[in-house]
């Protein structure tokens, strides 16, 4: 059999097994594993299996992900989310629409300390969601703020899926933070102007909530001194060169220790809890880089990314119509798999056919993440709508997937944007 069939078969054996509900790393390692097997000798193929997990765990390189992650552990112990909220109500709830934009405020802030959409989507459903509706605001409206809030997650810096096309592309992943800086105020600023729109369009169903005496936005501002003092500490830093993306990944997940501790609320059974989820969390992610690894060897036996850079660069398609292309396939596969799977399924595939049609490495890493960024809210998968609808149980999917339409038309707008203008990426990561 060719390499060709026998790389066709692993695709599709690959699909089979997640549509199966296979856990996408055991899929991947499985697949690789076999298919290296059939086409060299099971001897090396069971060498791979038993060497990956060890180079990926003692990879220092990879320490960034769990450490960035038991930052937001941390962070969200501490309450800093209920803080930024408490904020950003007090100065902007009285508007027209204002819990709304105060929900994307603090999902912006809270994204710059935890770097996961997941875990800002659940936390502001429980913050957020109660206040939005204790005003009259419709379920529509507050659970679909909320879903796109949480997508922030995954492009303000530090982003823990930023990071992982870093490792897998071998890019400086603190260069892919810095980058995701101006396209994340980009993408908050234009939530803001769509809550405002939504607003304009139907004031009756965006009741004014009471307007907070200057005294009470001074008091609420003293406990986001932690919050913006550790993002500018952990992004300062790599900016500045002071610390590499996995020291500064370490000192971040130290710093939050810290002020957790200060302010009285790390408990011990608390912070047992914060280390537990952490490695749990760590633990599917490393399961899924460790399968991609295995399954990175099957593909170089098969030389698919060769073929298909020599195929898609024969197309004689002009390179933005290929991006375009591409674009739409991270759509379309948005609908099936989370995040994280796209990119480490598919990026070992498309990034080297890309890169040979002469696109800036940094700045189609923010692009393709920022499309991934729409599958968290695109139906039928929408990870933080099953999460909104996993905390909020008396909300139906169909309710939040309503309210979260006009943010994704708000998304296509952006991506829209960022592509015909790269320097908006690309000029603070060519600063360092």
């Amino acid at each position: 059999m060719s390499t060709d069939a026998v790389a066709v078969i692993g695709f599709v054996s690959l699909f089979v097994a997640m549509l199966l509900r296979v856990p996408i790393g055991i899929a991947m390692g499985t697949v690789g594993v076999l298919g290296f097997g059939y086409l060299a000798d099971m001897g090396p193929a069971l060498r791979i299996l038993a060497q990956s997990p060890i180079r990926t765990a003692t990879d220092l390189g990879f320490g960034v992900v769990p450490l960035f992650l038991l930052m937001g552990a941390f962070a969200t112990a501490s309450g800093m989310s209920r803080e930024l909220y408490a904020v950003a109500h007090a100065f902007l709830g009285h508007f027209r629409g204002g819990l709304g934009t105060a929900t994307i405020a603090a999902s912006a802030g809270f994204a710059a300390i935890s770097g996961s959409s997941v875990a800002s989507a659940a936390t502001f459903a429980n913050v957020a969601y109660p206040e939005m509706r204790r005003y009259g605001y419709p379920a529509t409206f507050a659970t679909g703020v909320i879903a796109a809030g949480g997508t922030l997650g995954i492009m303000i810096p530090p982003s823990v899926v930023l990071a992982v096309y870093g490792i897998i592309t071998e890019q400086d992943i603190g260069k892919l933070f810095i980058a995701g800086i101006v396209p994340g105020i980009i993408a908050t600023s234009m939530y803001v102007l769509c809550v405002m729109f939504l607003a304009a369009r139907n004031p009756e169903a965006f009741p004014l909530a009471p307007k907070a005496s200057w005294p009470e936005r001074l008091a609420s501002l003293r406990g986001v001194w932690a919050i913006l003092l550790l993002f500018f500490f952990v992004i300062g830093g790599i900016y500045g060169g002071a610390f590499t993306p996995t020291e500064a990944a370490g000192m971040g997940a130290g710093g939050a220790f810290l002020i957790s501790l200060l302010r009285g609320r790390l408990t011990l059974a608390l912070t047992i809890k914060c280390l537990v989820d952490t490695v749990r969390t760590s633990a599917a992610v490393f399961t899924i880089l460790i399968g991609a690894m295995i399954f990175g060897y099957f593909l170089t036996i098969t030389q698919t990314p060769q073929k298909v850079t020599d195929f898609i660069t024969h197309l004689g398609l002009a390179p933005y119509v290929v991006l375009l292309l591409v674009m739409l396939m991270y759509l379309l596969l948005g609908c099936i798999l989370d995040a994280m799977a796209m990119i480490i399924l598919t990026i070992p595939i498309i990034f080297p056919a890309m890169m040979e049609l002469g696109f800036d490495p940094i700045w189609f890493g923010v692009i393709i993440v920022m499309t991934v960024e729409l599958g968290l809210i695109t139906p039928p998968i929408g990870m933080n709508v099953y999460v909104i609808n996993s905390v909020l149980k008396d909300v139906n999917l169909s309710t939040i997937f309503y309210g979260v339409t006009p943010f994704i038309i708000t998304d296509v707008i952006r991506l829209a944007i960022l592509v015909s203008f790269p320097i908006l990426s690309t000029f603070l990561p060519s600063q360092m």
